[in-house]
């Protein structure tokens, strides 16, 4: 199970340009704590923290089941954290992402400009298919092109269709969707995510241009 999820991206579909209301502190919080675990933590200390933020984010959209952008980082971290895991606590935390993210896009699909769509998507693509688990391409695609269509010009909607694009053999379309992602504009606040997620772009460019699968 680990193979697939290994790398699970799905906390970095963070803030980028409020359309909406800000979301609240308690979330700002788990983003911020969640970059750190994601790009400055390793090995037992990047899944303790990222565990520890797991049971955060419970506890926070159990006081706040309405609250959409709860919800969604909610889903983000649990997927995070079922990157780190591996087997088949993995597989019952991404089942629980995906609840939360659908449960989000029933409330607010725009919120955090539309990271539900993309976050659903990644699921969708990176979580094996059946009997393991639910993955599904087409599925997959369909959800990365919703969360573009709220945020075109967004950093992690781009990359991670660019990925899946990557994964599914179309890479002149992977290398254009990474090349945009690059051109996204800042997130303030969200220097550490940006630059995580600009070494991913790069190192899946890399990859590109060097024809490895």
């Amino acid at each position: 199970m680990k193979k697939y999820l290994n790398k699970f991206a799905l906390g970095l579909i963070t803030l980028t340009q409020f359309a909406w209301a800000a979301p609240s502190e308690e979330v700002q919080r788990l983003q911020t704590e969640w970059a750190q675990a994601m790009y400055q933590d390793s090995g037992k200390a990047k899944e303790t923290h990222l565990g520890k933020l797991a049971e955060q984010s419970r506890s926070l959209v159990a006081q706040n089941p309405k609250d959409a952008d709860a919800l969604i980082w909610q889903g983000i971290v649990l997927g995070s954290y079922a990157g780190n895991v591996g087997g088949l606590g993995a597989l019952s935390l991404v089942k629980e992402a995906k609840v939360s993210l659908e449960s989000a896009i029933a409330l607010n699909p725009k919120a955090l400009d539309g990271s539900a769509y993309t976050s659903l998507g990644s699921l969708y693509y990176q979580v094996p298919g059946w009997p393991l688990g639910f993955g599904d391409d087409k599925k997959a695609e369909e959800f990365l092109k919703l969360g573009l269509s709220v945020n075109p010009n967004g950093i992690d909607p781009n990359y991670f269709y660019g990925d899946f694009l990557f994964r599914d053999g179309r890479t002149a379309d992977a290398e254009a969707a990474l090349k945009k992602a690059l051109q996204a504009p800042a997130r303030p606040g969200r220097e550490s995510a940006d630059e995580g997620r600009r070494k991913e772009i790069n190192a899946l460019l890399a990859k590109i241009k060097s024809g490895k699968s």
